[in-house]
């Protein structure tokens, strides 16, 4: 984006491409530096120190790293040589170890280009940052334009073999493409802070203070070689996102300058487009609060992206994690069409203010019918919340589904039309429909506690609230049928071979 030219013309910054720095000497303040096109080196001294390191793809000790066939993704220079291979050689398939941000990223290009895509992925599901029932809609994404899935097989090594490479699975078998690249994450690139005695943290990274201060004096770090706090959680973490990486970069200049600027955290707020679907997280998911030791609840639910009776509008999918009983915000996770990111920036603002999950239903936001409705899918997340925090809506959740009884001892009611009931319904549900539901409630076993189902989650709560008003004990599913059906769909096809790409 700058050239050493641009750099001095408008800054009078000196800026030294094509160097490598070898080594940092702290006692005398000086930086060992080579110039890669000479040969030459020589010694830079400085009174102050940034460490900008960034971080190196992960490159685990598999056999067959050699293979020319296989590639790494990490900088634009690693770009440049896939393209260029890809114009040169006209591959028709690739193998992609890795299914986070880059993985995703690179599968999405080489399959617009025609080729034939397979993602390896060592846990079930893409996308970490993503609870598994929300990745479900990014792996329906994926799948929908042709990309094939091979969920829970690690790597093991590769082999070229028939003009391409093979990658080899832990479970004996094996993928070929006409390329594959590495893309399983990064580690951060802090040898030189080693070799100059910094203190170093999580996987390596850099110790540093709120001041991006490392353990030797007058040395400051940033970026994705350092370890930073997670601001919801407090923990020690790596959080490898450009956002943070140039607030470190200011709060730095910043602190050499005079000031006394302060880092107070990453919540780890992201986007990615994936094909036409925008998912967005931030804060923690619900398995990490869970592993955490954090009493969580989740609210999901599935709004439009504006209001319904304003043409083009589309299905967004929400899960709000929260703290039982102090209904702290703890992470959010958005997958839809439209309206996605600033949804998701409203939520990650509200976790920076330490606002509580109820208080969401308070924010006075934009409406006009192309952009939001009058009760924005923020406010319908605080209006849920809300109304579990008040007691007026008590919850079931999907993994409460194995353990429902089905002995008759309680009723499953599915309150969806005949017709949407028709077209898919889970086992062992009753269809009333909920504008029928007050004439049939005869239909209904006061004694029986009643789980309630629709396609989105409000009908079902307005049949739950029907049924409380009647003197009946009722649970509301709050993601719906078109949340369930997602997830198990996704779920069997995690478990076959088929989406491996294995019989295709």
């Amino acid at each position: 984006m700058q050239t050493p030219e641009s750099f001095f013309s408008r800054f009078r910054i000196m800026m030294k491409v094509l160097h490598e720095v070898t080594a940092i000497y702290p006692d005398r303040k000086t930086v060992s530096v080579r110039n890669l096109k000479t040969g030459e080196e020589f010694e830079e001294g400085y009174d102050k120190l940034i460490l900008s390191l960034g971080a190196k793809p992960t490159q685990p000790k598999l056999s067959g790293m050699e293979a020319d066939k296989l590639f790494t993704l990490r900088t634009v220079e690693d770009t440049f040589k896939i393209k260029a291979y890809i114009n040169n050689n006209h591959p028709k398939s690739a193998v992609i170890a890795g299914g986070g941000f880059i993985g995703l990223e690179l599968a999405e290009n080489l399959r617009e280009l025609g080729m034939d895509v397979t993602i390896v992925q060592s846990q079930k599901q893409l996308m970490m940052p993503f609870d598994s029932d929300m990745a479900a809609f990014i792996h329906a994404e994926v799948r929908k334009h042709g990309i094939h899935l091979a969920l829970g097989h690690k790597v093991e090594g590769f082999i070229e073999k028939d003009g391409g490479v093979n990658v080899l699975l832990s479970d004996g078998t094996s993928l070929h493409g006409d390329i594959a690249v590495l893309a399983i994450g990064v580690t951060p690139d802090t040898h030189l802070a080693k070799e100059a005695g910094l203190e170093l943290g999580v996987r390596g990274s850099i110790v540093v203070n709120d001041r991006m201060e490392t353990s030797v004096p007058d040395i400051y770090a940033a970026g994705d070689a350092v370890q930073v706090k997670h601001f919801v959680t407090d923990e020690d973490t790596l959080i490898s996102l450009a956002g943070p990486a140039n607030k470190q970069g200011r709060i730095i200049a910043d602190n050499i300058c005079g000031g006394d600027s302060r880092y107070m955290g990453s919540q780890g707020s992201s986007v990615i487009k994936v094909f036409d679907l925008t998912a967005a997280s931030t804060g923690i998911n619900e398995t990490h609060a869970k592993n955490a030791g954090l009493n969580a609840d989740t609210v999901i639910l599935s709004p439009m992206s504006h209001a319904g009776y304003y043409p083009g509008g589309k299905v967004m999918t929400m899960k709000v994690v929260f703290e039982k009983e102090t209904y702290r915000l703890l992470g959010a996770q958005i997958v839809g069409y439209e309206g996605v990111d600033k949804r998701i920036d409203v939520l990650a603002t509200a976790i920076r203010a330490k606002m509580t999950a109820v208080e969401l239903k308070d924010l006075d936001l934009a409406y006009a019918p192309p952009y939001s409705s009058a009760k924005d899918p923020v406010n319908m997340a605080g209006f849920m919340i809300d109304n579990i925090a008040n007691g007026t809506l008590k919850q079931w959740h999907l993994a409460d589904l194995e353990s429902l009884p089905m002995d008759g001892s309680v009723t499953l009611l599915d309150t969806r039309t005949v017709g949407e009931y028709r077209l898919g319904h889970i086992d062992g549900f009753l269809n009333i429909p909920v504008d029928e539901l007050r004439e049939r409630l005869n239909e209904l076993d006061r004694s029986k506690p009643i789980y309630v189902i629709c396609q989105s989650g409000l009908r079902s709560y307005i049949a739950s609230r029907i049924l409380e008003g009647n003197g009946f004990a009722a649970y509301n599913f709050s993601g719906g049928f078109r949340f369930y059906d997602t997830v198990i769909n996704d779920r069997a096809l995690v478990e076959s071979s088929f989406t491996c790409g294995m019989d295709k």
